[in-house]
Parts: structure tokens; C-alpha cells; sequence
């Protein structure tokens, strides 16, 4: 039984699996678009929008909490700066994923995960 056992394992080792989600939550606010696998992206939105609340707080435990997460630095510098303020009255919902069909190679259903504007 799988009780209380959050998230997907997708096919990973434990390591790789948390270097990917950081990637990936890394080039969502850097770019603020990704394209990616549907199972990916559901497990990155809520790792993503964790870090967008985390910059809402502004404080230095919260910067320094995303910047254990986030791989690069000026990115964190961007979430806190520009991306965060801009929801500063929205409680949640920090992400949107709109369907693009299946992958050519394997028929992978890939997703663009994006911010909210």
C-alpha cells in the first residue's frame, strides 16, 4: 500500500530525480515557459509554485531556502525582484499547463508548464 506517500518516482533514482525537479524549477523561472512531459510538469508546478510563496515572504530565511533549491543564483535574484511582487495579491495558482499532444519520438504527452501572468 501506498498510504501518504506523495509524488512520482518516474523510472529515477531518488538523486536524479531531485537534480531534475531542480533543473526544471530553475529553467520554469528563468524562462518562464517550459515544454516537458506531462508527468514532469505536474510534479514540477507544485515545487515551483513552493518557491514563488517562498519569494511572496521576502525574507532572508525564505531567500535562503529557495537559493538550497534553485541552482542559480540570479534566478533566485529574479523570482524575489520581479517574478514574486507580480503575485503579490493572488493566493496560489502560480502556473498554468496547456496540452501540445503527444511526442514524436515516443508518444510521450508533453505539456508547456508556464507562469501566470
Amino acid at each position: 500500500m501506498r498510504h501518504r506517500v506523495a509524488g512520482k518516482k518516474l523510472g529515477r533514482r531518488t538523486e536524479h530525480r531531485l537534480a531534475l525537479y531542480r533543473n526544471q524549477v530553475t529553467a520554469l523561472l528563468a524562462h518562464e515557459s517550459i515544454m516537458t512531459t506531462e508527468a514532469k510538469a505536474k510534479e514540477v508546478r507544485s515545487l515551483a509554485e513552493k518557491m514563488i510563496t517562498l519569494g511572496k515572504e521576502g525574507t532572508l530565511a525564505s531567500r535562503r531556502e529557495a537559493l538550497a533549491f534553485v541552482t542559480d543564483k540570479s534566478v533566485v535574484d529574479k523570482l524575489f525582484t520581479e517574478i514574486a511582487p507580480g503575485y503579490a495579491d493572488r493566493a496560489g495558482g502560480y502556473t498554468r499547463m496547456l496540452k501540445l499532444g503527444p511526442r514524436a519520438g515516443d508518444s510521450a504527452p508533453m505539456v508547456r508548464i508556464e507562469l501566470v501572468k
